[in-house]
């Protein structure tokens, strides 16, 4: 983790939506409905159904002179519109377009913050303690309305939160074996899944206007689980023959890309019925994926992974529902368009007739990376866990290397706001 300087929020102005009256006039407020200080009446061995609202008012601000500050946390809010960054002194908000710090909070006593999840633009965040010092316990999810400036409930488990999802109606909380689903409101718990072993928190929820799509590790290796809650089905895929790495949805919860820990072919499924409708390929060696994306209009999905390239894949699902996509057969290979070799698909192995990124960009070896399509067109952000910040474009037509448009550090005192 890289470390650098840290210094005092100068922020006392905390608006009910991370926005400045000048970013305001882009964006749409978001609200969620007022919470009801109800506990949960659900009885659960994992799930302790105490919540405390309100708590006690947090600690002052850091000092001026303090330690460095290190990442401990990076996520997109659900548009992909801004950024929560977590450290061991507290958290941060960032705008992405244009770049900027919006926010930040630091802690006198503990202070680390191992997952901040963001409610599209609003006061409320989801945080949970991480680091060698955490703020709260790393069992606890923390309700923030920084509105008030102050934690309005919690949520108690019995062993380790590995993340957590918000939706404006659903608040998702992930263990390492089990994830509860609960209603935004009132705190009620709604379900229980469980998983098979899950250190990393992987689970994606859809984010459009329509019903709750929920996407998990499955009970076997290499399976996936999705969750359509409004027709109250369960899917389960079996994507890869290796354990799931990483997986994201569509907007719309129609499409699902995942990635296996062996990190070289990246599949595209139908969540409705489960087909394969796509496979891409990273590359050739093994590899840790870290990020996947789909644009907006599902046109595009990005990968980042551990090689220190983000790929750009074009994505061939035909217009219209995805949902009623007739899927490729999966003993077809898919052929690019740019691929040299196409013309002797079926007569060399499939590795030589897979479909390969439409654009790259080069990044740094070895570190781990997280990936969005930004709001411009055919732009891409990365943010890395050293601090960096990149906003690159693609050519949608030619392709190879994406160019670089923009470049933070937004650790350092200069990226303050």
């Amino acid at each position: 983790m890289a470390t650098l300087s840290a210094y005092p929020n100068t922020n006392t102005n905390t608006n009910t939506n991370f926005l400045s009256p000048t970013d305001q006039s882009n964006h749409d407020r978001e609200s969620i409905p007022p919470m009801q200080n109800h506990p949960s009446a659900e009885p659960d061995s994992d799930a302790n159904p105490n919540f405390h609202s309100p708590l006690l008012d947090p600690p002052d601000s850091v000092p001026p002179a303090v330690a460095p500050s290190s990442l401990l946390h990076l996520s997109f809010n659900q548009d992909h519109g801004c950024f929560a960054a977590g450290t061991d002194h507290g958290f941060r908000i960032y705008n992405c377009d244009p770049f900027r710090e919006i926010f930040r909070r630091d802690f006198d006593r503990g202070g680390g913050i191992g997952v901040v999840e963001m409610l599209f633009r609003c006061n409320i965040l989801a945080l949970v303690g991480g680091g060698p010092d955490p703020q709260y316990p790393p069992n606890k999810v923390m309700i923030w309305d920084d509105h008030q400036s102050r934690c309005i409930s919690e949520l108690s488990f019995r062993s380790e939160v590995r993340s957590v999802r918000l939706r404006r109606d659903r608040i998702i909380v992930v263990l390492e074996q089990k994830i509860f689903v609960y209603n935004f409101v009132d705190l009620k718990l709604l379900h229980q899944i469980e998983t098979i072993l899950n250190p990393k928190g992987l689970c994606a929820v859809s984010q459009g206007a329509g019903s709750l799509v929920l996407v998990c590790p499955g009970l076997q290796k290499g399976q996936v689980r999705v969750e359509h809650y409004a027709s109250k089905r369960t899917k389960f895929i079996m994507a890869h023959d290796s354990r799931i790495a990483c997986f994201a949805l569509s907007q719309d919860g129609q499409l699902l890309a995942t990635a296996s820990t062996k990190g070289t072919l990246v599949r595209i499924y139908n969540t409705i019925d489960g087909s394969l409708l796509q496979e891409v390929r990273r590359g050739a060696d093994r590899a840790e994926i870290y990020s996947l994306a789909f644009s907006s209009n599902a046109q595009w999905l990005a990968v980042s992974s551990d090689k220190g390239t983000v790929h750009v894949f074009s994505l061939k699902i035909s217009a219209g529902s995805p949902g009623t996509t007739q899927s490729r057969s999966t003993s077809e290979p898919v052929v690019s368009s740019h691929s040299s070799l196409s013309f002797i698909k079926g007569v060399l192995p499939k590795y030589f007739s897979s479909e390969w990124s439409v654009a790259q960009f080069r990044l740094v070896e070895g570190s781990q990376y997280l990936v969005a399509f930004g709001h411009q067109k055919n732009t891409v952000v990365i943010l890395g866990i050293d601090g960096s910040f990149y906003r690159c474009q693609f050519d949608p037509v030619n392709g190879g290397e994406m160019t670089q448009l923009e470049y933070h550090n937004f650790l350092k005192p200069e990226a303050a706001f």
